[in-house]
């Protein structure tokens, strides 16, 4: 599958739903990675959410060579706009590990970039959806 294409296809889908940009991170985290609204979503976060769009289909420098880089994407985006782009990050870090120079810090970095982008407004969010593409996908 390619799961970053896919990814590409929910971020345009959910632009419209979303009601507000923390929403729209919460609908990626959602139906990327299932991880649920509310509590719940705590939960799923720490237990790192599920493979929702298993595959493949991400740039070299940020695939791991797994099947699990869009449930980290969007995982990462959830968490920060439910904490925050910077404590996402210092979380990934000394909880999950993801070593900045790896593909998984890599991709981290990407996710917190593009959270704190949509959480500033600085990306709208029915412009998302080609940034997922121009940024994560192999072919973009």
């Amino acid at each position: 599958m390619d799961a970053c294409g896919e990814l590409v296809k929910i971020a345009d889908r959910i632009a419209t739903e979303a009601k507000s940009p923390r929403d729209f991170l919460q609908l990626l985290g959602r139906d990327a990675a299932n991880i649920r609204p509310g509590l719940p979503g705590f939960f799923d976060l720490a237990m790192g959410g599920g493979n929702v769009l298993s595959g493949r289909g991400f740039r070299r420098r940020l695939d791991d060579g797994t099947d699990g880089q869009a449930r980290h994407f969007a995982g990462i985006a959830a968490s920060a706009g439910r904490v925050g782009p910077r404590f996402t990050r210092f979380l990934s870090v000394t909880v999950g590990g993801d070593k900045p120079e790896s593909a998984d810090g890599r991709l981290t970095d990407t996710a917190v970039a593009f959270s704190r982008s949509i959480l500033d407004g600085d990306l709208a969010l029915h412009e998302a959806s080609d940034w997922i593409e121009r940024h994560l996908c192999a072919a973009g």
